[in-house]
């Protein structure tokens, strides 16, 4: 079945940078929208980013100017690049993705990876 694989998480400074990939893989017939949510020990997770099929981005107040979303149609990974990052951007980050398993499968459903640790020092 569908799976999503999040890497890149890891202990950074404040001011420094990271860049996460979520590669989907599994019996896919096509990928919709992706994106990123992150959730922080005893708050609601909230979204990061997400990418259209065509390109199309939208990020949340909080991380725009800093946080960049791209995707590889080919290799069917979504990115996050993040710059300047601060203390509160320190949470679990977890990739999404609207995907079309088969040719009969319908509509688009939303799958989620097991998430990566980011974790950044003030």
């Amino acid at each position: 079945q569908v799976q999503l694989v999040e890497s890149g998480g890891g202990l950074v400074q404040a001011g420094g940078s990271l860049r996460l990939s979520c590669a989907a893989s599994g019996t896919i017939y096509s990928i919709n929208d992706m994106g990123w949510y992150r959730q922080a020990p005893g708050k609601q997770r909230e979204l990061v980013a997400t990418i259209t099929n065509g390109g199309s981005t939208n990020y949340a107040d909080s991380v725009k100017g800093r946080f960049t979303i791209s995707r590889d149609n080919a290799k069917r990974t979504v990115y996050l690049q993040m710059n300047s990052l601060k203390f509160e951007d320190t949470a679990v980050y977890y990739c999404n993705a609207e995907v079309r398993p088969t040719l009969y499968s319908g509509s688009h459903s939303d799958y989620w990876g097991r998430g990566t640790q980011v974790t950044v020092s003030s």
